[in-house]
């Protein structure tokens, strides 16, 4: 079996915290060698550890892009958010930066494992999630054995990460809680977890297109199937069952987006206005207010 490229603990087990991202993309707009001096700590105001999972998931999340010579740069996306929402007030934003950690698998293996193959439907324990992190990572990579503290902390960090906020044991002045716990996909109770499906008004449906746009445009068509239950899909990444799917399928449609045909079981999806977009349009749409309504 060829072995993937995957990536354990690169967040120096510090989950993403609220500012960070605001203050890395600021910092790398002013000097895209920030992390060249003592791995960014010094421009960022805190510890290097911290710098450098900063770096981290500024780049997991696809809102920069490195290179030896000319640094750390944002990304166009990285420069929309900079631009039109930099301190993550509009949970559009989450959202978009959840998509590209999750799918993200070179980067973020145990969060893309999590959300794309971890099936959990009942409460289960930090112990329960590192046994099917491990399992599906060594099914995954290829590899014949694991770093057990670094998957150990990943689940951590997962977890710590996407819990609700008012779960229980929760500390409302934490600032260590970071803004995916609005996501919702999570619960905490004692020492059990549970995962959730999200509140669908939450969801701009420009999320859900933004999921399937790319592999839409380039096949010319997707099953409802694939889009329910495929990779880096939104029925995974965004936790979505079927009848979830289907309604946010109607809505896109409705818009002009796509076409769905469900006549005589087909059950497939065709680009419609979609097709002259990318997913740097969807984003250019919401932020202009051309797709709030």
């Amino acid at each position: 079996m060829e072995k993937r490229k995957y990536r354990l603990k690169g967040h120096e087990s510090f989950i993403l915290r609220d500012g960070w991202l605001t203050n890395g993309l600021r910092a790398v707009e002013k000097d895209p060698k920030t992390f060249s001096t003592n791995s960014g700590a010094d421009a960022l105001g805190v510890g290097t550890n911290m710098a450098k999972s900063i770096r981290y998931w500024m780049r997991t999340a696809k809102l920069t892009e490195e290179s030896t010579v000319k640094g750390v740069r944002l990304t166009e996306f990285g420069q929309i958010v900079l631009n039109e929402d930099p301190y993550l007030e509009d949970i559009f934003t989450i959202w978009l930066v959840h998509c590209n950690i999750a799918s993200n698998y070179e980067q973020a293996t145990s969060w893309n494992l999590f959300f794309n193959e971890v099936n959990l439907t009942s409460a289960f324990t930090r112990e329960d999630l590192y046994n099917l992190e491990k399992e599906l990572f060594l099914q995954s990579t290829g590899e014949d054995e694991i770093s057990e503290r670094s998957m150990r902390d990943d689940c951590v960090a997962i977890l710590a990460m996407y819990t609700a906020r008012g779960s229980q044991e929760d500390d409302p002045e934490d600032k260590r809680i970071s803004p995916f716990s609005d996501l919702g996909l999570i619960v905490r109770n004692g020492d059990k977890f549970i995962r959730q499906r999200p509140m669908l008004n939450k969801i701009s449906p420009l999320i859900f297109l933004y999921l399937i746009i790319n592999d839409l445009n380039k096949n010319g068509n997707l099953k409802i199937d694939y889009v329910t239950d495929g990779p880096n899909m939104p029925g995974k990444i965004l936790n979505l069952n079927r009848i979830m799917v289907n309604d946010f399928l109607d809505v896109l449609q409705n818009k002009g987006y796509i076409i769905v045909n469900r006549t005589a079981g087909l059950d497939i999806i065709y680009p419609d206005r979609c097709k002259d977009l990318t997913q740097l349009d969807l984003l250019k749409m919401h932020y202009e207010g051309g797709a709030r309504s």
